[in-house]
This record gives C-alpha cells, structure tokens and sequence, in this order.
C-alpha cells in the first residue's frame, strides 16, 4: 500500500503503557496463569479507536511520538513506544509493527503538559 508522504494523528489523555501493572489471571484450562494488560491500558486502547482511522499501512515507516504527560512521574519510553505500536495494529492503522515497517522511532520523546495529555504520532514514509 502507497501512503502519503506523511499522517499525523493526536490521541488525547494521558498515555498509557502496556507493561506496567499487569494483571495475572489463570488459564481455566490449564490452570496457569498468566499476566494480562491492566484495565487503564485496555481502556486507553479502545479509546483510542476514536481518533484512529485502519490504514493498514504495510510499508516502512518511521514513527515519531511525543507523549505530553499528565505528572511528571518517571515513564519509560521504550514502553510507552511498545505500547502504541500495539495501538496502532489492534486498530488497524498498521498490518504489524515488525521491523519490516516500523524501521524507525526516531524524535519520540516524553514531555510534560497537565492541562492537555496526550500522543502526537507522526508517521512518515522511509526506506528500510
């Protein structure tokens, strides 16, 4: 698939990631358990199905994201990164986010805005 040169998209609220306060719940078959997202995130990925449109982007691309932070609270990063990867495959915006079209994050950064939370993703062709 052929995408414009560059698509930006904002999602409001405060990011959220993935790994961080995971839940562990027990398969009923096995009787294993194993870790879940917790409901924060759950509720942030589907709220974030609002403002997100099923690209189905198939070709390298690099992804820019500013997360602007409710707290000043440490975050990391390479989680926060992991998790809107995740975002934008479960909606559709991305086939995958293997290395093959996610080839780059380069420019995401953390910043702190308590009045406006949100992601500002940038996705722009590259070359692999």
């Amino acid at each position: 698939m052929q995408i414009e040169l560059s698509k930006n998209i904002i999602i409001p609220g405060d990011p959220r990631t993935k790994k961080n306060s995971m839940r562990i719940i027990t398969n009923r078959k096995t009787g294993r358990p194993f870790p879940i997202p917790s409901k924060a995130f759950m509720q942030y990925q589907k709220d974030a199905g609002w403002f997100l449109k099923p690209w189905g982007i198939d070709e390298p691309v690099n992804l820019k994201c500013v997360y602007y932070m409710r707290t000043k609270r440490k975050v990391d990063l390479t989680n926060l990164n992991s998790a809107i990867c995740d975002i934008l495959v479960h909606h559709k915006v991305m086939a995958d986010d293997d290395s093959k079209i996610v080839v780059s994050m380069d420019g995401s950064r953390v910043k702190y805005d308590k009045d406006n939370p949100r992601v500002e993703i940038e996705i722009t062709e590259t070359e692999r």
